[in-house]
Order: C-alpha cells, then sequence, then structure tokens
C-alpha cells in the first residue's frame, strides 16, 4: 500500500503501512504549498534515520548489561589467554597521534590519524586475514607462517611476500581489538596497576572493563581500557589515553565479531584471470626503511638500557621496555636531509644544540626526534613511547659522541 496525501487548511496527513503522520503547517504568511511540505517531510526522515543508524553503535553501548564477577586479575589472564581464538567480524579504530607525514612513511601518518575499516578473519596468531576498506577499494593483507600476501584492488595485483622484515612499521592488523590488547597487556607487564571498568555492550556482546596504568612514569600512556568477552577473554574495545589527556588518542573496536571455524578458502589468497602476480621479500617492503645504515650505538641512552636483539636488526636500538620503549635508526645523508625537510615542513619544532641540529614532533602517544650532528653524515631518528624531553635528552647525547660504542653495538 502507497502513501496516499489528504490537503486540510492547516494540516497534511500521510497514510501509509506504517499509520498516519500529521504534520501541521503553522505558518504566519499561510499555507505552504503541499508537495514542498511533503518534500521537506520525507527528507527530514531520510535524515533522521541516517542519524539513527549512525548512533546506534553508541546507544548499544550505554544500555546497561551485566557480566560475570572477575578480579581484573583475572581478566587479565583470560585476555592473554585468548590468542589462539578463532574469529572473524569488522572492526574499525580511530586515530589521532598527530605524527607528520614523512616522506616513505606517509601511510604510517595515514594509519595513525584517522578512521581504518577493516574486516577480520584469524585462524591461529600466524594464520590470518585483514582487508582494510576504502572509498576507492580495499587493501588486503594475508599471513600464512612465515609468508604473507598483499593483494591491491586498484591494481588488482597479488603479492606473495616471503620472510620477516628486520625492522617494522605499525600496521593495519596490529590495530585489530585482539592483537592491540595482547601487545599492551603484554608489554605493560606485571607492575603495572590494573583496575576494574564498569561492564559494557560492545559488538551485541555484555563486555567486562579493565583499565591498566603503567608502572614506568616515562611512559607517554596514562591508561589502557580493554573491554573483553568475560568467557572467551576475547578483547573487543581498546582505548589508549596519553599521560595527562582526556580523550583517547586510539580506539579500536569490533562492530561486529564472533567464533569462527578456520575455512581455508577465505585465507588462501586467490590469483585470478586478468590480475597481477609478483613475488618479493619482506625487507623489500620497508620503503625508507631500506635506506638505513649500520650505527655504532651507546649501552644507553637518557637512563634507559638498549634491549638485546638480534644480530639482523643491528640497524635499530630499542631502549627501555615495555610501555615505555623508543627506537633509534641511523639514516645516510640524503634521505636523513629529506626526513628533516619533510618534519619541519610538517610543522616540528627545530632543535639546535652545541654538537648538532634537528626536529622535534610532538603527538599525543608517539614523540619523534630527527637529529643531525654536525660533521656527520648521518641523521639519527628517535622515536617511542616516552617523553619528549627524554627524547632530546637521548638525541643530543648521540650528537655530542655518534661514535660512542656499548656492549650491545
Amino acid at each position: 500500500m502507497t502513501g496516499r496525501e489528504h490537503e486540510t487548511p492547516q494540516r497534511v496527513i500521510f497514510a501509509g503501512d506504517h499509520g498516519a503522520f500529521i504534520v501541521s503547517l503553522l505558518d504566519a504568511a499561510g499555507a505552504k504549498p503541499v508537495k514542498r511540505v511533503t518534500a521537506r517531510w520525507r527528507w527530514s526522515v531520510v535524515v533522521s534515520g541516517v542519524a539513527l543508524l549512525c548512533c546506534l553503535p553508541v546507544l548499544v553501548g550505554a544500555l546497561p548489561v551485566s557480566v560475570p564477577r572477575l578480579t581484573p586479575t583475572q581478566l587479565r589472564g583470560r585476555i592473554l589467554g585468548s590468542a589462539a581464538e578463532s574469529y572473524a567480524g569488522y572492526a574499525e579504530s580511530d586515530a589521532t597521534f598527530g605524527l607528520p607525514s614523512l616522506q616513505g612513511l606517509q601511510g604510517l601518518a595515514a594509519l595513525l590519524d584517522g578512521v581504518t575499516r577493516m574486516r577480520v578473519w584469524q585462524a591461529a596468531p600466524d594464520r590470518w586475514r585483514v582487508d582494510v576498506l576504502s572509498d576507492v577499494g580495499e587493501n588486503d593483507q594475508y599471513q600464512l607462517g612465515n609468508v604473507g600476501y598483499l593483494w591491491n584492488s586498484g591494481s588488482e595485483l597479488l603479492t606473495r611476500v616471503n620472510g620477516q622484515q628486520p625492522v617494522r612499521l605499525p600496521r593495519p592488523d596490529d590495530l585489530v581489538p585482539p592483537a592491540l590488547a595482547l601487545r599492551l597487556v603484554t608489554e605493560a607487564g606485571a607492575r603495572a596497576r590494573l583496575g576494574a571498568l564498569p561492564p559494557r555492550g560492545v559488538a551485541g556482546q555484555a563486555a567486562a572493563g579493565l583499565r591498566i596504568i603503567p608502572a614506568d612514569p616515562a611512559s607517554t600512556i596514562g591508561q589502557v581500557d580493554i573491554w573483553a568477552n568475560p568467557a572467551s577473554g576475547l578483547p573487543l574495545l581498546v582505548e589508549i589515553v596519553g599521560r595527562g589527556a582526556a580523550a583517547p588518542a586510539l580506539v579500536t573496536q569490533f562492530l561486529q565479531v564472533s567464533p569462527w571455524r578456520p575455512d581455508p578458502g577465505v585465507l588462501t589468497p586467490r590469483h585470478g584471470p586478468g590480475t597481477g602476480y609478483t613475488v618479493t621479500t619482506a625487507a623489500d617492503l620497508a620503503n625508507v626503511l631500506r635506506n638505513l645504515v649500520p650505527g655504532i650505538l651507546p649501552g644507553s641512552l637518557a637512563g634507559l638500557s638498549r634491549q638485546r636483539s638480534p644480530r639482523q636488526y643491528g640497524e635499530v636500538g630499542v631502549y627501555g621496555g615495555g610501555l615505555a620503549t623508543f627506537a633509534v635508526l641511523t639514516f645516510s645523508g640524503g634521505t636523513g636531509q629529506t626526513l628533516l625537510n619533510d618534519a619541519l615542513s610538517a610543522g616540528g619544532a627545530p632543535l639546535s644544540g652545541s654538537d648538532g641540529s634537528g626536529v622535534l614532533a610532538s603527538a599525543p602517544l608517539v614523540n619523534l626526534v630527527l637529529m643531525h650532528p654536525f660533521g656527520s653524515p648521518d641523521t639519527f631518528l628517535l622515536a617511542g613511547l616516552v617523553s619528549r624531553d627524554l627524547l632530546e635528552r637521548a638525541a643530543a647525547a648521540l650528537a655530542a659522541r655518534p661514535d660512542q660504542g656499548g656492549p650491545f653495538s
């Protein structure tokens, strides 16, 4: 039954399958044309309906829920025990890190500033698939043990990636709620303070809440809030709040998720007719990181010790531990100068000292310093979850003695 319109002097009655709606036409200048009012009414219904749909996740999350009583320690244990869970779902992350876009690192800046929409399938920690969706297509990533695949729908190219990257930047799969939560809980360690949060409705499930406050005051992370399925421990929502901040710098959550029986057809990419195919190694995907040069780095910087690392990570020094960690990378002359120029153009703050000059880029969670020692062909990049003051002190020490050796160099 279609809608019918009946005109009365001061009202229009819409009769239809969903009942009658009465819209009063109160206008000091007199009655308006029926067709114009009808169109406005219809558009208002459409807009209101779209707004309601957009608000549904928020409304559902605000509904009162109840979960089994768990202590924070028990919930932490269940989250750690969920690593082998098999699941499929749709997740979104919303990040506001404010990092500058540096040449060769544009993908990282886009990942950490804006919304990332992901379809996810996981059979095991080393067997999964993550599709990143956009308005122009999608980029899919598969991991099958030591072999990975990348699919770009725009270029219709499937790439097989052999081996592991010696230096790996954050990827979309790192933002999937379980992957991010497991890493944060593990890195926070046993010294972190734990607290319980009120349960919330997430992805149609009643989720138990856990708050983690890092023990190390050098960390830029003030708190990590995780809501997980109380039975399986599978993390459904993660919020990271910077130290002293009121709002999260990163929120990632499932909007839909359920247990999944692994299907090889979903996890195995198909090379169809008319599509391209190539093979590469993980090291060749590193973009600007291919220009790293071996550096002799000290055993400690700004009071933090350098971590022992496998020989293949010799170009990178990692200092500190847990959620108070920063990395040092050494770039050759041309690449280093380009990074410095990009950081300045993006609004970074100039740094100057007696032994070198550089740029500071400060963000809610991640701070970054580029330092070029006077008389040296190289440039150091320092970045991590530590304060900018700490990074400046570390950079100054490198500029003063860039050839300083250490026990783990």
